[in-house]
């Protein structure tokens, strides 16, 4: 893979967390975004929660800028850890499970995916599998 996120990355990516909605029987809402948080791929499988579009976009974009997977962040966010209240920041911020960066053979974040409209946990394996399709190109 190159340095940037291409769209047929951003594709297998998205593709690989939708197939695995399925195969959980949850359907969902999956962002992937570039490494300036700008979206590229994204999809509402039939039956997801529509208040979920903004959460997932929300993770993708969240774990771009931060680097990070949104259930990390949200640890250190919690109440009297370093990071509390960043959620409140660059325009608002998900500190729970369901994004995490993408990253190149440097190990350098060139995006993120964002899932979002079923449990945490649930939105998190649905990244997971998203992530593991970016080294199978």
């Amino acid at each position: 893979m190159a340095g940037q996120l291409t769209l047929a990355d951003a594709q297998r990516v998205l593709n690989a967390a939708l197939d695995k909605a399925v195969q959980i029987g949850q359907p969902m809402n999956v962002a992937v975004v570039d490494d300036g948080g700008h979206l590229v791929a994204f999809a509402r499988q039939d039956d997801a929660i529509l208040a979920s579009i903004d959460i997932a976009i929300g993770k993708a974009r969240t774990a771009v800028l931060m680097k990070m997977p949104t259930a990390q962040l949200g640890e250190a966010a919690a109440p009297g850890s370093p990071l509390y209240g960043i959620e409140v920041t660059n325009g608002g911020l998900v500190i729970f499970g369901g994004g995490i960066p993408l990253k190149n053979s440097d190990d350098r974040v060139i995006g993120a995916i964002g899932v979002s409209a079923g449990t945490v946990e649930q939105d998190t394996e649905v990244a997971e599998a998203g992530v593991a399709a970016l080294g199978k190109g």
